[in-house]
């Protein structure tokens, strides 16, 4: 049987090349928009919390960049915690209110579908973070039209 001699790997240690980046860092023309759409249950798996990250991120590359929670995507923006809202019942229950939050401060655009908030969740708009703004459900097609008209980037975030 063969013998392993390399030494087993410790914390700190680099495992890959982290420093490479094989493409340009591509920043945002002016006027550049990006719209990221969810269509996925918080917690589901990690597309919802990545793409948050991924609109951030298109954000301080410059895109004016929108996020579009409708279905079941509006899981996403209401405010969370247990015992109390706010509180953080097991690491990472907070990640996505954080992330919304910063995104939002960053001076990112959220939107929730009012049909999926109360018709499919149960929710109020008062249950939705700060600074999401409500829209009919009329407008979850006119939003990702208009970014077309404009000829934005459409990241498009889905789970079955």
């Amino acid at each position: 049987m063969p013998k392993v001699t390399h030494p087993a790997a410790q914390k700190g240690d680099f495992l890959v090349d982290y420093e490479e980046k094989v493409f340009e860092d591509v920043k945002a023309e002016p006027g550049e928009k990006a719209l990221v759409t969810f269509h996925t249950v918080a917690f589901e798996g990690s597309i919802g919390f990545v793409n948050l990250l991924q609109a951030t991120r298109l954000q301080r590359k410059g895109f004016e960049t929108s996020i579009l929670l409708y279905g079941p995507g509006v899981t996403l923006g209401v405010k969370r915690g247990f015992p109390k809202l706010g509180d953080e019942a097991f690491p990472g229950h907070q990640n996505f209110n954080n992330q919304i939050t910063k995104f939002i401060a960053e001076g990112g655009k959220v939107y929730a579908c009012r049909f999926a908030l109360q018709a499919l969740y149960g929710h109020g708009e008062g249950a939705l973070i700060e600074g999401i703004r409500p829209i009919n459900p009329l407008d979850v097609l006119d939003i990702v039209l208009l970014h077309r008209k404009q000829g934005a980037f459409i990241l498009d975030t889905w789970t079955l």
